[in-house]
């Protein structure tokens, strides 16, 4: 039987000259690890460039500098710190690794809303909350909202050094493509190794599972997954790389993986088109009538958390049906009602 949490044990896979993946861990995550690529090619001095950081917690910092010292480097040699996205286990420690090395920082442009949202202390829980609670699961917002403490440092969630568009970016040894990926977030972008063949791909592409969408501070713009499909499909007019995510083992093809994924969306549209059917009108409704996980477990086994995931996924399912004309939406006190187009 094949180990799905072996890329998360501690240590160093080298993939390719010069290019080292090192997994930090994650608290009380479900994820478990994050994959931070260690480039020693690129950056200038003969320093090092990360794709993704981890979360600001002393054990990833500490995981990080024993990864690094398996490979005789240090710390003090990163140079530039390249996120995929905003996420906590992306992001903050990149923050904190520049507030004691000054490295630089990088991110996507698209992300610069829910970062203002954060620093204004009006991101996170409240647009999900929102959400919810027009998908007629107003119940389960009130489950879920003392999950979340408020624990906000205004000192994880700085700007970065560099806003990044649709570019490539160049540095002494070579050059990385940038591609906007929006969908998980609004400002999700992947790092493309055209010389390597190597894709770092963050939270866009995973091997074993299918992201969240539109799970950030900002107002994701009422159609994140038709935007992750789009990203998907964007990922096909690139010749095929390695897959290099930010969650689970490395694998060999992204195109192989985006097949994959397609399909998978394309099977939920229709279970939950059915599941619309079958007399639920609103979000929470259909999601309680489908099952979840690769293991199909019922919605109603499923911990609050991952009961809020799945109303949101089923929120963007049933928004791409309406995009297609599959199904109609009206808002009746405050709940969205959707409709199949007969």
């Amino acid at each position: 039987m094949i180990d799905r949490s072996a890329w998360a044990e501690p240590g160093v896979e080298t993939l390719h000259p010069g290019v080292h993946r090192i997994p930090l861990p994650l608290p009380s995550d479900a994820l478990r690890a994050v994959n931070v690529y260690v480039l020693e090619d690129l950056a200038e001095d003969d320093g090092l460039l990360l794709v993704d950081s981890g979360w600001a917690t002393p054990e990833a910092r500490r995981a990080l500098e024993e990864g690094l010292a398996a490979i005789g480097r240090d710390l003090t040699e990163i140079r530039d710190i390249l996120v995929t996205h905003v996420h906590r286990d992306h992001y903050t420690h990149a923050v904190e690794l520049r507030r004691s090395l000054g490295c630089r920082v990088h991110l996507g442009a698209g992300e610069r809303r829910g970062l203002e949202l954060l620093n204004e202390r009006r991101g996170g829980l409240s647009f999900l909350l929102r959400t919810l609670c027009q998908a007629g699961a107003t119940a389960l917002a009130e489950e879920v909202r003392p999950l979340y403490p408020d624990d906000y440092d205004p000192r994880d969630w700085a700007a970065p050094d560099h806003w990044l568009g649709e570019e490539t970016l160049r540095f002494p040894g070579g050059g990385l493509r940038v591609v906007p990926t929006p969908g998980h977030t609004r400002g999700h972008v992947v790092y493309l190794d055209e010389r390597r063949g190597l894709m770092f791909s963050g939270d866009h592409v995973l091997p074993h599972i299918t992201p969240s969408v539109g799970f950030e501070p900002a107002d994701p713009g009422g159609r994140p997954l038709a935007d992750f499909l789009d990203s998907l499909h964007l990922m096909t007019r690139y010749a095929d790389a390695r897959l290099l995510p930010a969650h689970g083992p490395v694998t060999d093809s992204v195109h192989a993986r985006v097949t994959e994924l397609l399909a998978h969306h394309e099977d939920r549209l229709r279970a939950t088109l059915t599941a619309l059917g079958d007399g639920a009108n609103d979000a929470f409704g259909v999601a309680r009538g489908l099952t979840w996980t690769r293991r199909e477990v019922p919605f109603g086994d499923l911990d609050a958390v991952n009961r809020m995931l799945a109303v949101n996924e089923t929120v963007a399912h049933l928004d791409v049906l309406v995009l297609r004309g599959r199904t109609t939406v009206e808002t009746a006190d405050g709940t969205h009602r959707y409709a199949r187009v007969r």
